[in-house]
């Protein structure tokens, strides 16, 4: 693991990406660094491969070139043995929280428990529960099959499951899509409150600006093919690139920055009292 600049470790580091599927190239010398303790968010436009690197840093899918370095781990070098030992200290949350339709959402959650051979199963079910309760489920959502529960409690679910060995960086795959705007809100808070108080780093992908907005201390931007640009949500606004502008200065994103601003208004009011 190396340092940037500013003296902030980075605990995942993307150099020289090229990631295809045949002939068509998503990524062709891509760069990327995420720091210890950050929520980055990783967006682009349709067919950007936001998904694909996600896929790419947790090992899921080979790239056709490049190096990734996770937690000081060459991920494409590394052995079976270093690759599970390196799977331990990540979580990965894919969209709708892709549970084991036949198990029950305790026994989704110690599924990754499964690789730690000395962990007795009454200890696993105490702390599956444990992790379902840290992402806001009722107690009875344990003994529940994933077809018996709504879309966002399915998502709750994956996360805790994304949670299980208490990992230092969680990977989340559009964690808000399909989510009314409620249900989104709530979720947001959630993955930022989970992040300060774990200390996790979290690579969120996402196209929802709202969530940039409330959770992501800085932004990736995913454009021909590379990364266009990392900043804050704040940086983005002075980035001189069509995708960008669009994206930054529409209508959707003004509503998302009117609401965020409202939103930091009054907290602090909150925060300062009468």
């Amino acid at each position: 693991m190396s340092r940037e600049g500013n003296g902030q470790e980075t605990v995942i580091e993307v150099r020289g990406l090229r990631t295809q599927f045949g002939s068509q190239v998503v990524h062709e010398g891509l760069d990327l660094d995420v720091r210890r303790g950050e929520v980055l968010g990783i967006v682009g436009g349709s067919g950007t491969g936001k998904s694909v690197l996600l896929r790419s840093i947790a090992g899921l899918q080979e790239p056709a070139e490049g190096t990734i370095r996770v937690l000081g781990t060459d991920v494409r070098r590394a052995d079976l043995s270093e690759r599970a030992a390196l799977q331990a200290r990540w979580g990965v949350m894919f969209q709708d929280g892709a549970l084991f339709s036949s198990l029950t959402v305790r026994e989704n959650v110690e599924v990754p428990m499964k690789a730690v051979p000395s962990l007795a199963p009454d200890v696993a079910r105490a702390l599956a529960d444990l992790k379902i309760s840290m992402v806001g489920l009722p107690h009875f959502a344990g003994d529940k099959f994933p077809s018996e529960l709504s879309g966002g409690m399915r998502k709750r679910a994956g996360l805790a499951r994304a949670l299980a060995l208490d990992p230092e960086i969680v990977f989340l795959d559009e964690p808000t899509a399909g989510l009314d705007p409620i249900g989104a809100s709530e979720f947001d808070s959630l993955i930022r409150g989970l992040s300060r108080s774990l200390g996790l780093t979290v690579f969120l992908v996402t196209h929802d600006l709202d969530t940039l907005h409330a959770v992501c201390d800085r932004v990736a931007v995913l454009a021909e093919r590379r990364v266009l640009v990392t900043g804050t949500m704040e940086d983005m606004l002075s980035v001189d690139h069509p995708w960008v502008r669009d994206y930054f200065h529409g209508p959707r994103a003004r509503a998302a920055h009117a609401t965020a601003r409202h939103t930091a208004t009054a907290t602090g009011q909150e925060e300062e009292g009468p």
